[in-house]
């Protein structure tokens, strides 16, 4: 870490505009989750490329530092410059649903994973399992069990051995009396995770994403 930051440093002293070079700062920070630190840097790459660099910061408040509604503040104003793109694999909308369902706004959420999916499966003929497994999130955060299991079990269809949509789908069978179900279903979903099917986001590895089951 020192050495890294002195080498940029240096680069900074010959030119500070290069909103690289503070993106470069900031992402160690944020893996070694001392994000108040890393945000000051990110903040000065977007300061200098709002562009390239406005998404990155809405994705770190989201994922990683966790500050939902400054996340959806800017990739609002990402969607408002660019566009429903993407960042690390997912589009705008759904890290603003996932914000929303760490908000505890769960009908918020439900409609904009809802749109978002169906953009999703009119372009590319489905959508992302994550998105449908988060969309039956928001509705069994409201006790609709019969639909969140429709969504979880067309999450599984891309990703049969998705060890916390089994994991979810049991609950959901649980609460629709359904117990020797849940029973069975509870025992593969721990041995799908035992031989490591669960998120495979790449920043997994630093971050624990929303609802990711901890066995």
């Amino acid at each position: 870490m020192p050495e890294w930051q002195q080498c940029l440093d240096a680069g900074l002293k010959v030119d500070s505009t290069v909103a690289y070079f503070w993106q470069l700062k900031a992402m160690p920070y944020f893996k070694a989750r001392k994000y108040e630190v890393g945000m000051v840097y990110i903040d000065k790459a977007v300061k200098y490329d709002r562009k390239r660099y406005l998404s990155y910061r809405a994705f770190i408040k989201c994922i990683f530092a966790k500050t939902y509604k400054d996340a959806i503040t800017d990739f609002e104003a990402c969607i408002e410059m660019e566009g429903n793109t993407y960042v690390m694999d997912h589009t705008y909308q759904f890290h603003i649903a996932l914000s929303y369902l760490q908000l505890n706004e769960f009908e918020k959420a439900e409609a904009i994973f809802k749109k978002d999916i169906s953009e999703q499966e009119e372009e590319w003929g489905e959508a992302h399992y994550l998105d449908l497994f988060y969309y039956g999130i928001s509705k069994y955060e409201q006790g609709k069990w019969e639909e969140a299991l429709y969504e979880f079990n067309k999450s599984l269809a891309i990703a049969p051995m998705f060890s916390d949509v089994e994991y979810y789908k049991a609950l959901c069978l649980y609460r629709l009396s359904r117990f020797d179900e849940c029973q069975a279903l509870l025992k593969t979903a721990k041995e799908h995770a035992e031989e490591g099917f669960s998120f495979n986001e790449d920043n997994a590895i630093y971050e624990t994403y929303p609802y990711q089951v901890r066995w």
